[in-house]
């Protein structure tokens, strides 16, 4: 039975990787998970320069999720790179970058830092605002998300992922307009603008105001947006969005994943990831299904 995959030209062992900001770079959740399981870790953002993040309060919880304004809060590629890469490197998995930042310059100095490091793949945030830009994210513009797509494929060694806004008209078009920048595979769906006000305070539950919805709740959105994704370009998706266990990640492989993250209910059941490895092969024995990839995109 084979749960390996190709993203973008690297072999995955299986399709179940971590989404970024909820797993750290696996550290903590080494003592729960052997990380050697999974197919690969997806790191916490990782910007030029440290970032402080938001003021507290910064997570609140929903009904079928939860609402972050944690402002991509990191050490920086100095700490990352001296603390983080050596420490995954102890295990048999596929380290994936998650790289943000504030202008096209910055994104590319981290890029350009990770060159000689041994990571397999960088996968983009283009959630992030774009401050000369006026502070509208680079996702939600094709002409920047191509543009800045081009940029960071020409400083760019290993294979790139452009993780897409779905906060956002037409998905199909953003992830037309990154392939179209060279991108080697997109990864969707980033959180969702969300807003939680407390009635009894009569004030905003984050004290950033708006916060990034994730969790079961958005998992519905984000299924149809891999699926419409899927189909408009030639690249390799990784679908993520609420995946709880082996049956939420399968929606998303039907609907064209070749890969799926998992977020926020690494919060609730720190085992989770090895749970859906698990889950798959299961469901793979069930339904007499020799390889994985014969159920990517199987859903038309």
């Amino acid at each position: 039975m084979n749960l390996s995959v190709d993203l973008a030209g690297v072999t995955l062992k299986n399709p179940v990787m971590t989404a970024s900001g909820t797993f750290g770079s696996g550290e903590e959740y080494s003592e729960f998970v052997d990380l050697g399981r999974l197919g690969a870790v997806v790191t916490k953002g990782v910007a030029n320069v440290p970032w402080p993040g938001n003021p507290a309060p910064r997570i609140a919880e929903t009904y079928g999720g939860m609402l972050n304004a944690i402002g991509l809060q990191n050490p920086g590629i100095d700490v990352f790179v001296k603390r983080d890469i050596p420490f995954l490197k102890q295990f048999d998995t596929r380290i994936v970058v998650n790289v943000c930042g504030r202008t096209t310059e910055d994104y590319e100095e981290v890029v350009e830092r990770l060159s000689g490091e041994p990571v397999d793949l960088l996968e983009i945030n283009i959630s992030c605002p774009n401050v000369k830009e006026g502070g509208i994210a680079f996702g939600q513009n094709a002409g920047a998300a191509e543009a800045i797509t081009r940029a960071v494929k020409a400083k760019a060694r290993q294979p790139v992922i452009m993780k897409l806004s779905p906060n956002v008209t037409d998905i199909a078009e953003m992830a037309r307009a990154v392939e179209a920048g060279g991108a080697d595979a997109v990864s969707l769906i980033n959180t969702l603008t969300g807003m939680k006000i407390d009635v009894h305070r009569r004030t905003f539950a984050l004290a950033n105001r708006t916060g990034g919805l994730s969790g079961p709740a958005v998992r519905p959105v984000a299924v149809r947006m891999v699926y419409q994704a899927a189909q408009a370009v030639e690249i390799p998706v990784v679908g993520m969005g609420g995946i709880r266990n082996a049956e939420d990640a399968l929606e998303f492989i039907l609907a064209g994943a070749t890969a799926v993250s998992v977020g926020t209910a690494n919060f609730h059941d720190p085992y989770v990831t090895v749970k859906i490895v698990d889950g798959l092969r299961e469901y793979m024995e069930r339904y007499g299904v020799s390889d994985i990839r014969e159920l990517i995109g199987a859903v038309k």
